[in-house]
């Protein structure tokens, strides 16, 4: 049942720095700046962390005030819904456009956003959507049914290659049936209908009904046209986005300030001197060696998410071709000693590729606790006795204090020899990854910003050709069928038959090793509580200011 959400809660958070600590960690070679999304508290598992500052913020909201944040990651994509992966452009989107359905981005719950009542069921493989009354695009035209069926059938068409038409597999066909009500037709009966459709957003057919590549669809990519509460002003790589209250909006989540300055500062240290100066009221990623010092000007909280670095392959490239190598390093790792000082005890060793407290957590086959030793002999039986290579990153603060103590780690394994480049994100995917040139990438990633099922996060790694067959260049082998017909069985399974798939798909994974978690960790955020009301931190990558205004 998809529940209108009415009401919203306020609660508030700080930030902190602390010189010393900084320098120990820089002296120990583990500093630096980094990178990468989970679900509702309770379904992520384990409390959440706060410290916090000044009380609950119960003064009005003054909706002439504009907030102002610090944004952890580069702007790495456009922002056409039928593309857009990174996530700062993934995060503006969820105030920029709606789906028939949304997911609230802090709690995770299911409201009716584009749809003005939860999807009809006419039987196991029919569903019918009536479009709220009034909804206009931010060019002033009105929402139809039309442009419904075109920003699905633009997802599903397999010429556009959408990252996003993996999440919807089930969707045999959409259709009009008047000006407000869409009919979708699907291949198997799949219960989780109504939140699944949020990973579609609608776009109006006029502005985006043209070939990929076109300076029309450029246009569009890069100054994007929804129905949510905020208008998307400008975007400049590197230093911000701007956004303008939408006057025209008469959904469930009207924006509460006139607009959004989102700073966009990767560096670790200019997001800290951003809050603690007051220049903005919110900031994501806080470095966890800046908690402590920042709880005297805000609250900050820590969040348990399904947000993982992981360990990816070129899985064509030898030695890495043999998943004998890929459980070695993965073996090879300190990964304890790697949480705890790089990032202070906030993460969880990963014992399968959900996070332990997940709904759909089940221990994996293959743990790969610290055994050097197992490594060593590991390599000697794949022939493997001199492994050189080079482990690219993303550029993200935290990536970057993980990743030189993975070389430690690995650099003490007999005829190991590691070295380090850091790289932006786009830069990874495009420049390197892409074209096959790289052997072992960590990175990190969390599609739990578009839920929380299992399905839909071993989808967004396992499912199609995208990270599979294009990144990690595992495609061609029977373990590969094997996971493709595991997934397909558990999206068409009942809810106690898709445990156990699942179980197969993680015992899977955990042996083959194509792309696997190092590790989940915890999301730090913090904000100004006596200027934001009903701000909460995500347990995603990214910030949200669905519902959230400012007093001050």
């Amino acid at each position: 049942m998809v529940r209108q959400i009415m009401s919203r809660t306020s609660m508030n958070l700080p930030l902190v720095n602390d010189a010393s600590r900084r320098s120990f960690l820089k002296l120990s070679g583990a500093l630096g700046m980094a990178a990468a999304f989970t679900t509702s508290l309770a379904a992520c598992g384990g409390a959440a962390t706060t410290t916090a500052g000044p009380g609950a913020n119960t003064a009005p909201i003054n909706k002439d005030l504009i907030i102002e944040a610090g944004i952890s990651y580069a702007l790495s994509t456009g922002f056409d819904p039928l593309s857009s992966s990174g996530a700062t452009p993934l995060a503006a989107n969820l105030h920029v456009y709606e789906g028939l359905v949304e997911l609230h981005p802090a709690t995770r719950e299911p409201y009716n956003a584009l749809a003005a009542a939860d999807p009809k069921q006419i039987n196991d493989t029919t569903y019918q959507v009536t479009l709220r009354d009034g909804a206009k695009f931010h060019n002033g035209s009105p929402v139809t049914a039309e442009d419904v069926v075109f920003s699905f059938t633009r997802v599903m068409d397999p010429a556009n290659k959408s990252l996003f038409s993996q999440f919807i597999p089930f969707i045999q066909d959409v259709k009009a049936v008047d000006a407000k009500t869409v009919e979708f037709a699907l291949k198997y009966a799949f219960p989780g209908f109504a939140p699944r459709i949020s990973v579609v957003k609608i776009v109006p057919k006029a502005v985006a009904n043209f070939p990929l590549g076109s300076d029309q669809l450029k246009a569009f990519d890069a100054k994007p046209v929804g129905t949510g509460p905020y208008k998307l002003v400008s975007a400049v790589k590197d230093d911000k986005i701007v956004f303008e209250a939408n006057p025209d909006y008469n959904g469930p989540m009207p924006a509460l300030a006139k607009g959004m300055n989102w700073l966009l500062l990767s560096d670790a240290a200019a997001r800290v001197t951003a809050m603690q100066s007051g220049r903005v009221q919110a900031i994501e990623d806080v470095p966890y060696l800046d908690i402590d010092g920042l709880k005297s000007k805000a609250t900050v909280e820590s969040v348990q998410s399904f947000g993982l670095l992981f360990l990816m392959f070129n899985c064509a490239r030898a030695p890495f071709d043999n998943k004998l190598v890929r459980q070695a390093l993965h073996y090879g790792l300190d990964k304890d000693s790697i949480i705890k000082k790089a990032l202070f005890g906030n993460a969880k060793a990963a014992s399968s590729y959900f996070q332990e407290g997940h709904p759909d957590y089940v221990k994996a086959k293959n743990v790969y606790g610290y055994d050097p030793g197992k490594a060593e002999d590991l390599l000697k039986q794949a022939g493997v006795t001199n492994l050189e290579f080079e482990l690219l990153t993303t550029d993200t603060a935290w990536v970057k204090d993980v990743a030189p103590l993975m070389l430690e780690s690995w650099n003490k394994i007999p005829g190991v020899k590691v070295t380090l480049k850091n790289l932006q994100s786009g830069a990874l995917y495009t420049d390197r990854v892409g074209k096959g040139d790289f052997s072992v990438v960590a990175a990190p990633g969390d599609p739990s910003v578009f839920g929380n099922d299992a399905d839909l996060l071993l989808s967004w790694f396992y499912a199609g050709d995208t990270w599979m067959k294009g990144r990690a260049y595992w495609a061609a082998t029977p373990e590969r069928a094997t996971l493709v017909d595991l997934m397909a069985k558990a999206g068409r399974s009942t809810k106690a038959e898709a445990k156990k798939v699942t179980g197969d798909i993680v015992d899977l994974v955990s042996e083959e090793l194509p792309l696997y978690p190092i590790f989940h960790r915890q999301l730090p955020s913090a904000w100004d509580a006596k200027k934001l009301s009903g701000f909460k931190p995500l347990p995603t990558t990214g910030v949200g200011f669905i519902g959230v205004g400012r007093t001050a």
